[in-house]
């Protein structure tokens, strides 16, 4: 199930566009009436990973605005997402104050068989960003760009392992593959590592326990700005503002792009006044510079698809990727 036996196309679009401990922190609004007074964030994997950032931020970004009175954090790892998605459906009546953060991988992860459970277990509150992937490497590496990881793994995949935030044929371990493929490398040889979200990826890394690392663009983004982390490409069609010293996959030859979506999703039977002051409290964040300051601080893309459109999204997505990772052997 998890071998690549087909090869995979020159341009590779996903059209998603759209812990190990518990960490809790409270941020509070400023003076005045808030739409909705607090919400619990739930993340489904480690600190340091596109999930966590994306909580925080647009918890940071509705907190700051006012448009929640306070918010709280919750780091959940196992089961790649698993067990978060199970806590909530399990404890659906003592988590209507809760929302987990999700991605692409609530989708594969079903399509596989690893989960008991699908989105459509889950009441869908709203798709809010894209953001990009990235192929990065450490400060000290030898690999100074994309061309040079490229000319390594076609002479040695063995020793050119990636790690990821993801298991072993997720969303990570598939970008990976596209890249290669896309370089005109064997992407069937791919020598994948897993890791618990971003944090312990991205020490990983530095440590030279891998050789490159496959992530998101905004997980990407702070240690690159500090010099710690070296980005050998990013799959966007062009340069992201948040940090232009990436360059493309396109641009040095390499016809791929990827972009991620990431959403909010509640528990099961949730009152729908509820999951309307949340999806409107979302609605509303877009209109606020405290949100355009976290979007473009992380690069990400908007992409809003509240309530029935997240819905539509997601079916949408789910016959897309199946027939992707059909193709590329990842499924029967």
């Amino acid at each position: 199930m998890f071998s690549l036996k087909q090869k995979i196309n020159r341009r590779v679009l996903f059209s998603t566009l759209a812990a190990v401990g518990l960490g809790v922190s409270v941020l509070g609004a400023p003076v005045g009436a808030a739409d909705v007074d607090k919400i619990h964030f739930l993340i489904p994997g480690g600190a340091g990973g596109g999930w966590d950032g994306t909580a925080r931020g647009t918890g940071e970004a509705l907190t700051k605005s006012g448009i929640v009175g306070s918010a709280s954090y919750e780091n959940m790892s196992g089961g790649g997402g698993g067990k978060a998605i199970g806590f909530l459906i399990e404890n659906a009546k003592s988590n209507h104050g809760t929302l987990m953060v999700n991605s692409t991988p609530i989708v594969i992860r079903s399509l596989v068989k690893r989960f008991p459970h699908n989105f459509r277990d889950l009441t869908m509150i709203a798709g809010t960003i894209g953001d990009y992937a990235a192929i990065i490497t450490g400060k000290n590496s030898p690999f100074k760009n994309f061309k040079d990881l490229v000319a390594a793994y076609k002479k040695n995949p063995k020793k050119v392992s990636v790690g990821g935030g993801s298991v072993p044929g997720g969303m990570d371990h598939l970008v990976a593959a596209m890249a290669f493929q896309a370089a005109g490398a064997d992407p069937t040889k791919v020598k994948y590592i897993p890791y618990d979200a971003g944090g312990k990826l991205n020490a990983a890394i530095l440590s030279g326990e891998v050789a490159a690392g496959s992530t998101g663009f905004s997980e990407a983004v702070a240690l690159a700005k500090s010099g710690e982390m070296r980005i050998l490409a990013v799959t966007s069609d062009q340069r992201v503002p948040a940090f232009k010293g990436a360059p493309t996959l396109k641009e040095q030859g390499y016809n791929a792009t990827f972009v991620n979506w990431r959403g909010f999703f509640a528990a099961p039977g949730l009152p729908a006044n509820k999951a309307n002051a949340y999806r409107s409290a979302i609605a509303k964040m877009y209109k606020t510079p405290e949100w355009e300051t976290v979007r473009a601080r992380n690069g990400w893309v908007n992409i809003h698809n509240p309530g029935k459109k997240f819905v539509s999204f997601l079916e949408n997505q789910e016959t897309v990727i199946k027939n992707l990772m059909t193709k590329l052997g990842f499924l029967k």
